[in-house]
């Protein structure tokens, strides 16, 4: 094998998504001192769009330009939010995910001037949040708040909450994390309160499939447990075929003897109806886990709601 001795990172131009390529870089740095990276930045359709996602391809919209550089060969690995990789497709061809790296934080933040949890904030309170998943989860166990289209990065998001656009904000805490802001949360929402979306926290990294060599060095970043996770995550939202409006949510998580779960819920727009799942592996494989926890849902009729959704 021989080592590339630069590789050019694409990734989205974003101050979150370039902290997740220096992280990136600094793992490589430690397992493979001599290579040499480089950065190349993108704007993607998904953050010049302040609209609904709906409108200009859903998810991919995060991810097509990423992919387009990726492909015509002007750079060599791309990095990718797990949860902004449409799972109803395949990956585009030519190209394969090389590695998931170990798994950051799944959970949601809230986000109050005030200080106040959210069981606590009064009838009427205005969250900060564009996410279908959110909606539908705030709708069905809080339905005395409000909430208003927020579109932006997270840097973007706090400005709008601090110039009084909304009284309080949804955020993923590995976001916060990575850019550094930690020092805003009010309240860290664990699963139950509010399930967090398909592929929270992972990052991957994608390469061209010809590109042996490079993918033999990236997978040396790759954690075997967030590998498996992902894989089972992304195989039950293929099979419900999930679009970027669709309210589906759920996480797979691995306990200390090494079993794998999958905890997984479809809801309608408005919450008033909510599937639920939960399966461990067993002797099932992380692909199996997710279909057979999707067709569970579908059988409860997740199909209907899914497909009653606009998209």
């Amino acid at each position: 094998m021989s080592a590339p001795e630069l590789i050019r990172i694409v990734s989205r131009d974003s101050p979150m998504a370039l902290a997740q390529v220096e992280r990136v870089r600094a793992e490589l740095a430690v397992l493979h001192p001599g290579i040499r990276t480089t950065v190349v930045p993108v704007k993607t359709t998904g953050d010049k769009w302040m609209g609904d996602l709906s409108l200009v391809e859903g998810k991919g919209a995060f991810t097509k330009e990423v992919d387009a550089a990726l492909l015509a060969g002007e750079a060599d690995l791309a990095v990718h939010c797990v949860k902004d990789v449409p799972a109803d497709r395949p990956l585009p061809a030519g190209t394969v995910f090389a590695a998931f790296l170990k798994r950051d934080d799944i959970r949601d933040a809230l986000i109050h001037p005030g200080g106040l949890p959210l069981d606590q904030l009064p009838p009427g309170t205005r969250i900060g949040t564009s996410s279908v998943r959110r909606v539908a989860q705030l709708a069905a166990a809080y339905p005395h708040l409000e909430c208003v289209p927020f579109r932006g990065n997270a840097n973007r998001r706090l400005e709008k909450l601090a110039a009084g656009e909304a009284d309080a904000l949804l955020l993923a805490v590995s976001g916060l994390e990575r850019i550094g802001r930690q020092d805003v949360i009010t309240q860290v929402l664990e699963p139950d309160i509010m399930m967090p979306p398909i592929g929270a926290g992972i990052l991957a990294l994608q390469c061209r499939e010809g590109d042996t060599d490079l993918i033999d060095v990236i997978s040396d970043l790759g954690d075997p447990n967030t590998y498996r996770e992902a894989t089972a995550e992304r195989m039950f939202l293929h099979v419900l075929q999930g679009h970027c409006n669709s309210p589906i949510a759920g996480y797979a998580q691995t306990a200390p003897d090494g079993e794998l779960s999958l905890h997984a819920s479809v809801f309608t727009e408005d919450g008033k109806t909510v599937l639920t799942a939960q399966e461990r592996a067993g002797r099932l494989d992380p692909s199996t886990l997710g279909m057979s926890v999707a067709v569970t849902l579908l059988r409860h009729g997740a199909r209907d709601l899914i497909d009653n959704i606009p998209h």
